[in-house]
């Protein structure tokens, strides 16, 4: 039989903790192991951790101490892992009944993928969704280092990895965005096998690493820098992507309110331009109020909930919250 560990790093998400513990009670494949460690929360984490993990009915390690960052996190829970895969969730994010279950299946019929992926809700802080990630963009099924290249990244809760692919790797301590450095790395060892369900929910509020395009987009250069070599991308090919990449990325700088940044970006990098129309768009786009892109963002939320409802309507109870 298949075994998994799952980690939790948790920091800070006092209001959200105990839901994300109880999506994992409510799997319908349940891990081998549990191991919660809490980065050095400021807030009530730690009391609440300890008396919802007294109800956990399969092995649990807990580990509270100082801060030292989400990527050396992850790293001390992989050397804690038992099993033949591995995933972890953020301390606010949740996993439907069916995720480890659907996602193992798929990863025990793809033997060459080191990794199963999907979609996420879209949830706020008080579990409405108001969009799937499958209305921004899609991804290919097996090689998906093309999109990575592109700076198009899939949400960490939507992640199963097989653990022996994963341990020759590891987290990179030093990036400030954890996961993209580790998928272009993974690209070399096998697929990314792609779930046909939504079974996850990624919380976006105010202090989501996500939001700030302005933070992740130098991570997403120098990550590639870093691995190159390893994907054999010569000097040429690379600054042929980035000069893309940076093109492209100024509609996200816009999406994500950052049009001062967004505006020299895309003169410098001129370069990237696929056509006219595409240029044509991008410069409407920082053309446009930045107050008529937070309206649409918020009436798209408010159509959005109306929509798809609580999320917590698809557990059947099953939070106990």
């Amino acid at each position: 039989m298949p075994e998994i560990s799952v980690v939790i790093p948790s920091y800070n998400h006092a209001p959200f903790i105990e839901r994300t513990l109880r999506s994992i009670y409510a799997q319908t494949f349940l891990p081998k192991k549990l191991i919660v460690i809490d980065d050095g929360s400021k807030d009530e984490s730690v009391q609440i951790i300890e008396r919802v993990l007294k109800e956990c009915t399969f092995e649990t390690e807990f580990i509270a101490r100082e801060n030292r960052g989400l990527c050396k996190t992850l790293n001390e829970g992989l050397a804690k892992a038992e099993g033949n895969y591995f995933a972890y969730i953020g301390s606010d994010d949740l996993w439907l009944p069916k995720f480890l279950e659907e996602s193992i299946k798929l990863l025990e019929k793809r033997p060459k993928a080191v990794l199963s992926f999907g979609h996420a809700f879209v949830i706020d802080e008080d579990d409405f969704i108001y969009d799937k990630t499958n209305n921004w963009l899609e991804f290919a099924d097996g090689n998906l280092l093309p999109q990575l290249l592109r700076g198009r990244i899939f949400s960490s809760p939507s992640v199963v990895y097989r653990r022996s692919a994963l341990e020759k790797h590891k987290w990179n301590e030093d990036a400030r965005l954890e996961d993209y450095e580790m998928y272009l790395k993974l690209t070399t060892e096998g697929e990314f096998a792609q779930l046909d369900q939504v079974l996850c929910a990624w919380r976006q509020h105010s202090s989501n690493t996500s939001s700030q395009y302005a933070n992740m987009f130098p991570e997403f250069i120098e990550a590639q820098n870093r691995v190159a070599n390893l994907l054999e991308i010569s000097p040429r090919e690379l600054a042929q992507i980035q000069d893309k990449l940076k093109f492209q990325s100024v509609e996200e700088f816009v999406r994500y309110g950052n049009r001062r940044e967004a505006i020299p970006l895309m003169l410098k990098n001129l370069r990237g331009v696929k056509s006219l129309k595409q240029f044509v768009n991008l410069l409407l786009r920082v053309s446009f109020p930045q107050s008529l892109y937070q309206w649409n963002r918020e009436r798209k939320k408010r159509n959005g909930i109306k929509k798809y409802g609580n999320v917590r309507d698809l557990f059947k109870n099953s939070l106990n919250i």
